[in-house]
């Protein structure tokens, strides 16, 4: 029965992370975000091409997936590695998605949220610093970096066990990975973009 929880809170998540918000909420408005900007499935494809109120919403539903996950697996297993497990298929889901032919995002909202659900405290001051360095730099990577940079010196800050923040560590290495697969085919310009924030106008991406 334990094995079986396991698996059916690992599956759960996985198909939950595949559920793309990008693309359904750019098909709401007449956009297949797999055909504009860095064509990425993701939140920052959406802000940058969709506007502010699409990208808030892309970014909650996204966040509310890697979280969910995480409590699911607690409600259903219990079990701490199934628990980790069921973040990173939520991340796998998101990036690799089945609904969508294995043509998905980068997963760093999904990982936001996952690590939101386990090590609250500390993301919310994170997230808070990364925003900050996003602000100023309009750099996705380095917001990126700021936010696990600062969030792995908080739990140390803050003694968390070091199973979290062995986990906190690898975790974001998925959408470092996936990055790479979504970039390097893309143009010049498409890979400067990839990494460059900023906030478009609604509809600016509709053809």
């Amino acid at each position: 029965m334990n094995i079986l929880l396991a698996v059916l809170s690992i599956v759960a998540a996985y198909l939950l992370g595949s559920i793309p918000f990008a693309y359904i909420i750019g098909k709401w408005r007449r956009v297949d975000i797999r055909q504009i900007g860095d064509k990425n499935v993701g939140t920052f494809n959406v802000f940058r091409h969709e506007g502010m109120a699409a990208g808030i919403l892309t970014l909650v539903a996204d966040v509310g997936k890697g979280s969910l996950a995480i409590v699911a697996a607690r409600l259903i297993s219990g079990n701490e590695p199934v628990v980790f497990a069921a973040g990173v298929a939520a991340v796998i889901g998101h990036n690799w998605p089945v609904f969508l032919h294995f043509r998905g995002g980068r997963g760093l909202a999904v990982i936001i949220g996952a690590l939101l659900a386990l090590l609250p405290l500390e993301m919310l001051i994170a997230t808070a610093i990364s925003l900050l360095v996003l602000y100023y730099t309009r750099n996705t990577v380095w917001f990126g970096v700021a936010m696990f940079v600062s969030l792995l010196l908080l739990e140390i800050l803050f003694k968390e066990r070091t199973p979290l923040i062995i986990y906190s560590v690898a975790l974001p290495c998925l959408a470092g990975i996936a990055h790479w697969f979504t970039t390097r085919r893309l143009s010049s310009t498409q890979q400067k973009e990839a990494v460059t924030f900023w906030v478009g106008k609604a509809g600016h991406g509709k053809k």
